[in-house]
């Protein structure tokens, strides 16, 4: 057979007796929630900043990094709402490669589901008990929602997931903000049906039963950039691609528009220190049209400890990357704060 059957998988309500949600951070995440929520729908002005490691390899770091975080949100809070990326899954172009914490614990090791179920909620309910940010992941893998549903603020659909017709449809059951990536072509179209899908209620299976949605009216954009048909890096961050998308989103049956820019990826050609140059930009254009600042309500940035990237090894740096790499500190820092200022 192709399939070799290793072992089954624990249930979600099997993970989350194992580890549990404290009582006060339930109170705190419904907060956290809430206030994403009003950022995307406009009832709150402040401006929603994502930011974190590409993916989220080490807990020890992980919880360093996000308690600095911490502290410059409580600075910049009245004008900037700061969460953190606890990234646990990794999408791969070619299918190989490091794939997140949640399928391989230890990146040095073989893949264990089991205990990278373990090590992500572990990760997740250290930091929120530490420093009281609940975090953003991306849903790379649609059923695996029940083992997070109780962690998460906020949810993205990667590029190269947008287009999948069971990704949209569990999105439309989520309770919390999601945004979908436009694909790698690049095209705004497919974006947009993602998000009316998303947007609105379905029936169909999922995680082995028959279920039914209510819609999700806080699914929305996030424009990462695209490739060409070349293999070019191609940039949708600017003034014209901002007014192009506001213009689609009036053309469509949908509530809440809304754009997060993700200030990595194909928009920096992975270039990890214009994401520095591209957020000014985009605080810019938002100060330049009232168009645009009413659609763009944040940014992703992918930052870390320490700045770019190293390969997988067994003397590995403490906080850098091991898969694309990152703003360090300093300049996360300083960057945060230029945020809050022209907001």
């Amino acid at each position: 057979m192709s399939f070799n059957y290793l072992k089954k998988m624990p249930t979600p309500e099997e993970i989350k007796d194992q580890l549990p949600v404290p009582e006060h951070i339930k109170e705190i995440k419904a907060k956290r929630d809430q206030e994403v929520a009003d950022i995307i729908t406009g009832k709150d002005d402040r401006f929603l900043c994502i930011i974190g490691p590409c993916s989220a390899d080490n807990e020890d770091a992980v919880c360093e990094y996000i308690d600095k975080l911490a502290r410059v949100a409580d600075d910049i809070k009245d004008k900037v709402l700061v969460v953190p990326r606890i990234y646990t899954n990794k999408p791969r172009t070619t299918g190989s490669g490091y794939k997140g914490i949640a399928s391989q614990p230890d990146p040095n090791e073989a893949p264990d589901m089991v205990a990278g179920l373990i090590a992500m909620r572990k990760m997740h309910i250290r930091a929120m008990t530490e420093t009281h940010l609940t975090a953003a992941d991306e849903m790379l893998y649609p059923e695996n929602w029940g083992y997070v549903d109780d962690l998460l603020s906020y949810v993205a659909i990667g590029a190269r997931s947008v287009e999948d017709q069971h990704h949209r449809l569990t999105v439309s059951g989520f309770d919390v903000a999601s945004g979908m990536k436009n694909p790698t072509s690049g095209d705004f179209s497919v974006m947009l049906n993602s998000v009316y899908a998303a947007q609105h209620p379905h029936h169909f299976t999922f995680s082995g039963y028959e279920v039914k949605t209510t819609g999700n009216p806080l699914a929305h954009t996030i424009l990462r950039g695209a490739v060409s048909k070349h293999g070019n890096s191609t940039q949708n961050y600017h003034y014209e691609d901002l007014i192009r998308l506001h213009n689609m989103y009036e053309e469509m049956d949908l509530v809440n528009p809304a754009c997060i820019i993700d200030a990595n990826h194909s928009n920096s050609n992975k270039q990890f220190k214009e994401q520095i140059r591209i957020v000014k930009e985009v605080m810019h254009n938002r100060n330049h049209s009232t168009e645009i600042k009413n659609l763009v309500k944040g940014v992703m940035i992918e930052s870390y400890l320490v700045e770019g990237c190293q390969p997988i090894s067994d003397h590995q740096t403490y906080g850098q990357s091991i898969t694309d790499p990152c703003l360090g500190w300093e300049d996360t820092r300083h960057l945060l704060y230029t945020i809050a200022e022209r907001n």
